[in-house]
């Protein structure tokens, strides 16, 4: 548990008014439902209210953002400062002129696709099969069947760590594969998409087989952070993994998916340190076989419990433990 400094935090911020929450649980909020509490989590009413709380909260008060959690590890140890979790005041959809979908961050990215299909937006189907929300496509280029952000994305509007509002343009974001150079503490709150006219009843067709690709070819009814480890250039990251004889293989209670070898997945009560330490493993054992070193793709947030390992030094304990 940290110490609740959310009664400090209101009297420095008398007009915030969205919600702080002393030693909230993120397991609750994560998908693969482990890891510790974040010291405050904090709820803001809208992008003014989030902007407003940068420009009054102290600065050497570390603050994280997250979505929906979809690809999010915490750690067992919890989040030492403030987790913005973005809520209702970033969920309206509004389509408009242009064959544009203007939608805040917090819009799971299903329901982009499912917007855009009803407005006859053709373009944004490929948001079907990605798990999670607006912010986090944005922060990562995020893409599937062939498709990413870059391909549809007009510009954003992000709040950075002054409480300075910016407004983006598609050029400004900095794209490259499942990366954007926008500083990593900037908090997006907005997203305009555009597409092309197309009939609802096609883009809802094209929107049922990215659905049925995913339940056939994912584990996606598990708890997991969806891709585990970025593709490296010319190689798929689940062969690698395959390859080095990873398939099935288990820690405490994580395990890689049978089904989906880039997947990691909590089926037995997980701590936070198994699935890391999984994770590491797993790239261990890919370097070993192929000379490659895979990069996650899932963000990994936060403090382990004390005296404990993080990173690398998780599979190097491991492998330890084991030749003892």
């Amino acid at each position: 548990m940290f110490a609740d400094i959310t009664a400090e935090l209101k009297a420095a911020m008398p007009e915030l008014r969205g919600k702080l929450s002393a030693n909230a649980s993120l397991a609750d909020v994560t998908w693969f439902r482990v890891g510790g509490p974040a010291q405050v989590l904090f709820i803001p009413a809208d992008e003014a209210d989030l902007a407003y709380f940068f420009r009054h909260k102290p600065s050497d008060l570390p603050t994280y953002v997250i979505g929906l959690g979809s690809n999010l590890l915490v750690r067992d140890g919890g989040v030492p400062g403030v987790v913005a979790r973005l809520g209702r005041g970033f969920s309206e959809i509004n389509v408009e002129d242009g064959l544009r979908l203007r939608v805040g961050t917090a819009v799971p990215d299903v329901k982009v696709a499912r917007a855009a299909a009803d407005a006859g937006i053709r373009g944004l189907a490929f948001y079907r099969g990605i798990p999670g929300s607006i912010g986090g496509a944005l922060r990562m280029n995020a893409g599937a069947h062939g498709r990413e952000t870059k391909d549809c994305l007009v510009g954003a509007r992000a709040v950075d760590p002054n409480g300075i509002v910016h407004v983006l343009s598609l050029a400004d974001m900095g794209f490259t594969y499942r990366h954007s150079e926008i500083p990593k503490d900037w908090i997006f709150t907005e997203a305009t998409f555009a597409g092309e006219p197309g009939e609802s009843a096609e883009i809802l067709k094209e929107m049922d087989e990215v659905a049925e690709y995913r339940e056939k070819n994912q584990p996606i009814k598990e708890r997991t952070g969806g891709s585990t480890f970025k593709n490296p250039p010319g190689h798929s990251a689940w062969k690698l993994v395959d390859q080095a004889g990873c398939r099935g293989f288990r820690v405490g209670g994580a395990k890689v998916s049978e089904m989906h070898c880039n997947f990691l997945i909590n089926d037995n009560q997980a701590t936070g340190e198994d699935v890391e330490t999984l994770g590491e493993t797993v790239r261990a054992r890919v370097r070993e076989t192929s000379g490659i070193t895979l990069d996650w793709e899932i963000i990994r947030l936060g403090v382990p419990q004390p005296g404990r390992p993080v990173g690398e030094a998780l599979a190097i304990a491991r492998a330890d433990a084991e030749q003892r």
